[in-house]
């Protein structure tokens, strides 16, 4: 069946429909991750987006089972998705492998993404569909299957995180004894798995949980999708929680919404950050850390307050990767320490996390 990618400045890309045979439209972008597909695509991060991958050859390891093979405190989480849905609008790829191998696998792409409704078109000529992205910037398009036109969508004019977080507060214990909150914006599994690994007891609640007067050691602010002013509500506990004397760590989203409720500011990105593969600087020391980033929006260093100070930065654009209180234990980072299937360079920054709660202690 022939499909169409069409974007807004009026490019028009020819291919073959594979997935479910719909049509869908949303922001298009791109991530150049070389594995990781069935977890880039269940990560909430990338709701309303219609995902590009740069790597030429997809499906090539198939679909993993949803088995569980966590401990039992953290039954419910798959080990091989980010969530328990595909998040992107449609998937964009150059070419799809006619055959899968890997001895986890259960299912084709294909197959996978036909039984949730989700669309992709293939034969795409992926490396000059990322230069025009990268030189106009991400653009609103759709993916047309056989000549079924839709809407244009644009995601960012609403508050995504409300169609990616939780309803209702939901426990993950552990082994320890201390107890920390996770805020889900759009929360990848991967964040809780690491919290649990390390005793920790889990407390996830929805974007919009007063969490201000719970009883806990520490709080995380998770990933998510959009622009992070649209989570006004969000915002306003966080900047009450503020008060409180306990360690808070930002992940993404997270990251830019506590630069805006300490009075800082954010921006869209010309095309975003999302890959595998982002080298990042720390301050001061100057040691790279190659990292995993899905985001499209950035925190601007120069609107922080005296009170904070920049942690880390982007070594291909100098933007913002991180930010830390000058005097207390509080901190946050825009990449992603849980990062699966990786790198795991910055898995340190859990540990560290933990580490203030024992300081706090």
């Amino acid at each position: 069946m022939k499909a169409q990618l069409v974007l807004e400045d009026g490019a028009i890309y020819e291919g073959t429909a594979f997935g479910a045979p719909v049509s869908v439209s949303g922001e298009v972008v791109f991530n150049t991750g070389m594995v990781g597909y069935p977890e880039a695509m269940t990560d909430p991060s990338y709701q309303g987006q219609i995902l590009t991958l740069t790597y030429p050859l997809i499906g090539n390891y198939g679909i993993p089972g949803n088995g569980d093979s966590l401990v039992s405190s953290s039954k419910g989480l798959s080990p091989s998705f980010e969530s328990n849905a595909i998040h992107v609008q449609g998937l964009v790829i150059s070419q799809l492998t006619d055959a899968y191998s890997h001895w986890s696998a259960v299912s084709s792409l294909d197959t996978w993404m036909k039984s949730a409704g989700v669309p992709g078109i293939c034969g795409v000529d992926t490396r000059a569909l990322t230069k025009r992205l990268r030189t106009k910037g991400c653009l609103l398009g759709k993916i047309i299957v056989d000549s079924k036109d839709v809407p244009q969508d644009d995601p960012n004019r609403r508050n995504l995180v409300v169609e990616v977080s939780v309803r209702e507060a939901k426990w993950f214990p552990a082994d320890g004894e201390r107890k920390v909150v996770l805020v889900d914006f759009g929360c990848k599994n991967n964040i809780v798995r690491s919290l649990v690994a390390r005793g920790l007891n889990v407390l996830k609640v929805p974007w919009n949980y007063d969490w201000t007067c719970e009883e806990t050691e520490g709080v995380v602010l998770s990933n998510g999708p959009g622009d992070p002013k649209a989570c006004l509500e969000a915002i306003s506990i966080l900047r009450k929680g503020l008060d409180r004397n306990i360690p808070i760590m930002g992940i993404c989203l997270g990251h830019q919404l506590l630069a805006l409720a300490s009075g800082g500011d954010t921006y869209k990105l010309k095309y975003g950050h999302r890959g595998q593969n982002q080298p990042c600087i720390e301050v001061g020391s100057k040691r790279c850390f190659i990292t995993s980033q899905n985001h499209g929006y950035a925190v601007n260093e120069e609107s922080l307050s005296p009170e904070w100070k920049p942690w880390f930065f982007n070594a291909n654009d100098g933007s913002n990767e991180g930010i830390r209180h000058c005097g207390r234990p509080i901190f946050s980072v825009q990449f992603h320490p849980e990062a699966h299937p990786g790198p795991v360079d910055t898995h340190f920054l859990f540990d560290f996390f933990v580490q203030k709660l024992s300081d706090g202690k």
